[in-house]
C-alpha cells in the first residue's frame, strides 16, 4: 500500500468547531466554483450535527442552487425510513434550505439493489466529469466505522477499493443489512474527500489507520488516498486525542 499523500489532519475541539472547519470548506469551494459543484454525502451522527450546523449558520451564505447533492452509500430500505441516509439529511438540512429538487439525486433504496446500482451507476456518468474516464467528484464526505469501514464498504469486501465499477452492493457483516455503495476507485478519484470523525469509539481505529499500526492494510479506510486530490481528516479531540501526529 501507498503511503497518504497531500492530506491534511486538523483536530478540533468540539463536534461545533469541526462543522465550522467543514463549512467554510465547503462554502469557499462551492463559491468559487464556475459550474455545478458535486458532492457525495455521507450518513451517520457526525453529518447529522454538521448538516444541522450549516442549516443553523449558512443558510444564506452557500451558493446551494449550485450544489449538486449525492450520496457516498445508502442503506437498502425506503426514502421514508429511519434509517435512510436520504431522510436524515432532508430533516437536518433539505428541509432548512432553499435547494431545488433537482438537484438531489439520492440512492432509491426501495429498489432492487441490483438495479438500483446499475442506475445510480449511470446517473453519475450523465452528471459527474470523467477524469481518466472514472467519475471525479468535487468533494466526498465520509465517515468510519469502529471496523474501519468507509462508505459501506466493510473489511470482508476490500474488493470494492479497485473495482472498475461506479456502484455496488454491499452486506453489513453484523446485521446483513443490504447497503449500496459508491466504490473505492470513484472516492480516490474525487478533487478532495474529507472524513468527518468524533468520538472517544473512534480513536483507535483512526490511530490504527493514521499510524498504520498492526492490521492497518485489513480496514478499508486505510486504502482512501486521492489519486489527484486532497484529503482532509477532521476530528474532534476525543478521536484525535493521544495520536502520535502532528495536527494544524
Amino acid at each position: 500500500m501507498e503511503s497518504i499523500v497531500n492530506s491534511k489532519i486538523i483536530i478540533t475541539e468540539s463536534v461545533e468547531e469541526l462543522s465550522l472547519h467543514f463549512a467554510k470548506i465547503l462554502q469557499n469551494d462551492v463559491n468559487k466554483s464556475n459550474s455545478f459543484f458535486n458532492i457525495a454525502l455521507s450518513g451517520g451522527s457526525t453529518p447529522k450535527s454538521v448538516f444541522d450546523y450549516l442549516a443553523d449558520n449558512f443558510k444564506s451564505t452557500i451558493e446551494w442552487s449550485k450544489i449538486h447533492f449525492f450520496w457516498g452509500d445508502e442503506r437498502c430500505v425506503p426514502p421514508d425510513h429511519e434509517e435512510s441516509n436520504y431522510l436524515m439529511t432532508y430533516k437536518h438540512l433539505f428541509s432548512k434550505i432553499e435547494i431545488p429538487e433537482k438537484n438531489i439525486f439520492r440512492i432509491e433504496g426501495e429498489r432492487e439493489p441490483e438495479l438500483e446500482v446499475v442506475r445510480y451507476s449511470n446517473i453519475i456518468l450523465q452528471n459527474i466529469p470523467l477524469v481518466n474516464n472514472i467519475p471525479s467528484f468535487d468533494l466526498i464526505m465520509l465517515g468510519l466505522g469502529e471496523d474501519g469501514h468507509t462508505a459501506s464498504i466493510f473489511p470482508d469486501r476490500i474488493d470494492l477499493i479497485n473495482t472498475k465499477a461506479i456502484c455496488a452492493t454491499a452486506q453489513h457483516p453484523v446485521t446483513q443489512q443490504k447497503r449500496i455503495t459508491l466504490t473505492g476507485n470513484v472516492i480516490n478519484n474525487s478533487k478532495k474527500v474529507v472524513f468527518l470523525i468524533t468520538g472517544n469509539s473512534k480513536n483507535k481505529i483512526v490511530d490504527t489507520i493514521l499510524n498504520k499500526k498492526e492490521g492497518f492494510e485489513k480496514l478499508p479506510a486505510s486504502y482512501i488516498n486521492p489519486f489527484n486530490g486532497e484529503l482532509i481528516w477532521l476530528l474532534d479531540r476525543d478521536a484525535g486525542k493521544g495520536l502520535s501526529i502532528s495536527t494544524i
